[in-house]
């Protein structure tokens, strides 16, 4: 094992005041060739410069900048000499703390609203037009800039929309350039990263492969690695990554855990092993599973006993693989690789000030005694750049363009006791789903439809000449963009006709089918 120390890449921190978007905000700095790191608003000046960042992005907020237990900021990083650029309350912090003037008007701004830019010749609004639509969502304004600062943009209701001093590379606005209701608004943030901060755009898949492989070495040395293919995109990425970085020292391990979708088993073992020649191992251990979760319904103990499981698993695995293997030399598996994405580690409590909306075996729930080190080369990412790594990586694009998948499978898709009948009835019921909508051409619109079996609930149903009394199924369609925040998936009638007599004619003790149209937030994406 190397001491080698690989230095991280120096981040744009998007610092986050409580902003439904502020991830996405994050999200919206990588898509412009820039890292970013998500950071609470409690963060101090000290730990500012302890990360070196090249840039501040903060993030609006739902509170009044002086209202009672409003989200603060400590003022010193102001004083600090780092571009920043301030979103909404964001916006009004900075002009608060600089000296500028924030009150309620009285005059609120919610959505599409007509801003007018006063001097396009400022280097954060070249190449903007002078009037353009962007998305507002604020009661309280900034009545009068800091001092030094220049007013940029006004709306008919707010005078100062927007500010900035070229002198201390330190600009806001009132606006969500962040969203795409703002026509113009990656263009302005960009404008920001490039000609402000002076950021170069060098964040891509190429160099994030290229880091990655060198930091896996740097952990690993010669060890050996064991990593657990699930058949979704986050494992098999993380797994072609180490592989690529240390080659045969790596075993990957499919363990067949029973709370499988139809056909995931087989695309494990012939797919992926055929496009990467890594070497696998499939472990049969749905008794097992089934066995541990018998009259469990709670979905957190749920999670925690699959993820304590999955961990055994592995354990036995490797036990056995270095009895097993004649070449062996009797050393131990010291490495476990985590296909754990950026949006895991951020809603699973992944940080001061975030909160722990969901724990799975990738970062909540791992046992206390774990006997393997962690080596997750996915932990700063964004789904749609793992892909991308994947891409470039030469796996097959069925793989690479999965819907997510949960780690625990099936297991968090029936809300009730997992039993073998009740997950018959749910891969039933999801593959028919699945075959619908890739039918009609839908696959890419939507980011998942997790299908859900409500199996402590039952309805009355008519079902030929009978009374029934069956379980619902419910389909949840949603489009996002990074699994952050996310809108139910308006798809076609006659789509979701066809799936729900489809369910309902062919899956015994289903007599209902129901579409949840909720958003993300207030409800996640998966229901447990």
């Amino acid at each position: 094992m190397t001491n080698q120390t690989l230095e991280a890449p120096r981040p744009v921190l998007v610092v986050d005041f409580g902003a439904q978007y502020a991830q996405l905000i994050a999200r919206r700095v990588r898509e412009a060739g820039v890292y970013s790191e998500l950071v609470p608003h409690t963060i101090t000046a000290a730990e500012v410069l302890a990360k070196k960042p090249l840039g501040l992005v903060l993030s609006g907020g739902p509170s009044s900048v002086y209202a009672e237990g409003a989200p603060t900021f400590d003022d010193s990083i102001f004083e600090l000499g780092i571009p920043t650029f301030g979103i909404c309350y964001g916006f009004q912090v900075m002009a608060q703390a600089l000296g500028g003037v924030v009150g309620h008007t009285g005059d609120r701004e919610y959505g599409a609203t007509d801003v007018v830019l006063s001097n396009t010749a400022d280097a954060i609004l070249q190449g903007q037009p002078v009037e353009q639509n962007v998305w507002m969502s604020h009661g309280d304004a900034v009545q009068q800039a800091p001092e030094g600062f220049e007013v940029l943009a006004s709306t008919a209701v707010t005078p100062v929309a927007a500010f900035g001093s070229k002198e201390r590379r330190m600009y806001g606005v009132q606006w969500h350039p962040e969203v795409k209701h703002s026509d113009h608004g990656q263009a302005l943030l960009e404008n920001f990263l490039r000609f402000i901060a002076d950021i170069p755009a060098e964040w891509n898949a190429e160099n994030v492969i290229e880091d990655q492989v060198a930091r896996i070495r740097a952990q690993v040395g010669d060890g050996k690695v064991i990593c657990g293919l699930s058949g979704g995109v986050d494992s098999a990425v993380a797994a072609a990554l180490v592989h690529r970085a240390v080659g045969d020292q790596l075993t990957c391990v499919f363990v067949d855990h029973g709370l499988l979708r139809q056909g995931e088993r087989e695309q494990v073992e012939v797919d992926y092993v055929a496009s990467t020649g890594v070497r696998l191992v499939t472990v049969d251990a749905r008794e097992k599973f089934l066995t541990a979760l018998q009259g469990v319904t709670d979905p957190e103990t749920k999670r925690k006993i699959i993820g304590r499981e999955f961990i055994r698993t592995f354990e036995e695995a490797e036990a056995q693989l270095v009895a097993e293997a004649a070449e062996s030399d009797g050393s131990p598996i010291r490495f476990l690789v985590q296909g754990t994405l950026y949006p895991d580690v951020v809603e699973s409590g992944g940080g001061s000030g975030t909160a722990n909306i969901k724990s799975h075996h990738n970062v909540g729930g791992l046992p206390e005694d774990l006997t393997f080190e962690l080596v997750e080369p996915l932990r700063t990412l964004f789904k749609d750049e793992v892909r991308e790594i994947g891409r470039q990586l030469g796996l097959p694009e069925v793989i690479v363009s999965r819907q997510p998948f949960p780690g625990p499978g099936l297991g968090i898709r029936i809300i009730g006791e997992v039993t073998e009948d009740r997950l018959e009835t749910l891969r039933a019921a999801d593959a028919i789903a699945r075959e619908e909508l890739t039918a009609a051409g839908l696959d890419a619109e939507i980011w998942q439809c997790p299908v859900v079996l409500l199996a402590d609930v039952r309805s009355v149903g008519v079902q030929g000449d009978g009374r029934t009394y069956g379980h619902p199924i419910v389909l949840r369609p949603v489009s996002s963009e990074d699994a952050m925040t996310a809108d139910w998936t308006r798809l076609p009638y006659d789509v979701l006709a066809r799936i729900s007599n489809k369910i309902t004619n062919q899956v015994p003790d289903v007599n209902r089918v129901v579409l949840d149209v909720t958003s993300k937030p207030p409800g996640t994406i998966e229901w447990e």
